[in-house]
């Protein structure tokens, strides 16, 4: 089985205005199926930091990485048996989550 990276994408200002129980139907559905492997919302982009490493020192900064109006609001991570499975899921979790779905494969392969 192959891993995928569903992405939600939000748009700073839209409301998320999309159904609970359709999301949650669409999380049993991927659990009934096999599918699911692990999903979370994220918290607002305010409470993320990041943390790099220059010149041997630790920085550490309050905020997003990247400044956008796009930004990751939450994922499934899945395993199907090929990308167009993978995109199906995905259109059942656009129509749920009223957002667009950005679809990745996993690399699993790495240790």
């Amino acid at each position: 089985m192959n891993h995928y990276l569903l992405a939600v994408q939000m748009v700073e200002g839209e409301s998320a205005d999309h159904d609970g129980a359709e999301v949650d139907a669409v999380n049993a559905e991927m659990k009934a199926s096999g599918a699911w492997l692990f999903a979370a919302g994220l918290r607002p982009r305010h409470t993320a930091s990041v943390v790099r490493s220059r010149e041997n020192e630790i920085l550490i900064t309050d905020g997003p990485f990247a400044e956008s109006k796009e930004y990751l609001a939450g994922f499934w991570v899945i395993q199907a048996p090929d990308l167009a499975t993978a995109h199906t899921w995905a259109s059942k979790a656009t129509q749920a989550c009223r957002r667009p779905i950005e679809v990745t494969p996993l690399d699993t392969d790495t240790p």
